[in-house]
């Protein structure tokens, strides 16, 4: 009996070694589930608030020193075209030696995200619509570039076409296959550096506001199209996997990276995004009237796919429900109490009935 004791002590002891070796492994792999996230410093923000992009802006201060203002502005005519070559070889050069994916692009990870971009595309245009556009509007002084141009205020619809039109080229497998949508890509990323020249060149720029279309405020649209849509989903009941989203996530990296954002500000994963969202937002939101006039313009826009009049408030509601009360006063969205309790509960095809669905 006593020889039967010690054996099932020692068992004891064993057991009690394996229950506690085996309760510190799944403790480290809980740690290693908590994705890591870099810092990003108000140094390093003030730093890329201030930087464009140098290698799209030597492409078009090079095109301006051989052609004059007269070659940017056919340059940016032809940005604005279907034509997939320029009349000038400085620019279909950028276009050929940048024409390619960065290294770290997962050519599966990009596949899923596309997938779930077909999958859910109404839901994802509706989010588009009414959360990210909006939300990018909030960064006051990013706003002022976007209402110099005048053209999102008065001709709002084209804008949501031609986003529209952009998201659909990328979001074609063909697409990266046939190199159409990296072409479309760089020709944005080539507005873009167009859009900060002409900006400083009329001299109606204040650099305490930041370049014209920096890098900061670059990383923020990047988040508006693929973080905040996810975080739009999930506030909405869709609950997108992890998997889906971080692929979602992948996918948008890779067309940010080929735009020419910085790759300090391309996020590894849906925790760093949601890190780069909160320091800009604290950084950056605060009611302007540009803000204000945009978001106006793009609600009336969004209103006229609305057949019912009593549910013409109800893309205020939507925006308020998604953004959330305090980003919405900052824009200036219209407190519309009721039907933002109702959102949800009234399906988008019934508040969007005769339209098949926004303008994407």
């Amino acid at each position: 009996m006593v020889g039967w004791g010690l054996i099932i002590c020692k068992n004891q002891k064993l057991f009690n070694y394996y229950n506690s070796l085996t309760t510190m492994t799944l403790q480290l792999q809980e740690m290693k589930a908590i994705k890591q996230t870099r810092q990003y410093s108000n140094e390093l923000m003030d730093k890329l608030r201030q930087t464009g992009d140098p290698l799209a802006d030597d492409v078009i201060q090079r095109l301006h020193d051989t052609e004059g203002i007269a070659g940017v502005r056919t340059m940016f005519g032809w940005l604005n075209s279907s034509e997939s070559t320029s009349s000038y070889k400085i620019i279909n050069e950028f276009i050929e030696q940048n024409n390619t994916l960065p290294d770290f692009a997962d050519k599966k990870l990009m596949q899923q995200g596309i997938q779930f971009f077909q999958k859910n595309q109404n839901q994802i245009g509706l989010m588009l619509a009414c959360y990210s556009l909006p939300y990018c509007y909030a960064g006051a002084d990013g706003a002022k570039v976007l209402a110099m141009s005048q053209r999102i205020q008065t001709d709002t619809l084209k804008r949501l076409e031609e986003t529209g039109e952009f998201v659909q080229i990328i979001t074609q497998e063909k697409n990266w296959t046939n190199g159409e949508a990296t072409r479309k890509i760089l020709k944005v990323r080539l507005m873009h550096a167009a859009i900060r020249f002409f900006t400083e060149y009329h001299g109606k720029w204040d650099l305490a506001w930041g370049k014209p279309v920096n890098q900061e405020d670059m990383a923020g649209t990047n988040g508006a199209f693929s973080y905040i849509v996810i975080r739009g989903l999930r506030k909405s009941g869709e609950e997108p996997s992890e998997s889906d989203s971080e692929a979602y996530l992948h996918f948008w990296n890779v067309v940010s990276t080929i735009m020419g954002i910085d790759k300090q500000l391309i996020p590894n994963n849906l925790r760093e995004a949601f890190m780069i969202d909160k320091v800009i937002a604290k950084r950056q939101f605060r009611p302007s009237e540009e803000g204000k006039l945009l978001t106006k313009a793009l609600l009336d826009t969004i209103e006229k796919f609305i057949e019912n009049p009593l549910l013409k408030s109800f893309p205020a509601a939507q925006m308020r429900y998604l953004m959330g009360d305090k980003v919405a006063d900052i824009l200036g969205i219209p407190a519309v109490s009721f039907e933002k309790k109702l959102v949800g509960l009234i399906p988008n095809s019934i508040i969007f009935r005769g339209t098949g669905e926004i303008k994407r």
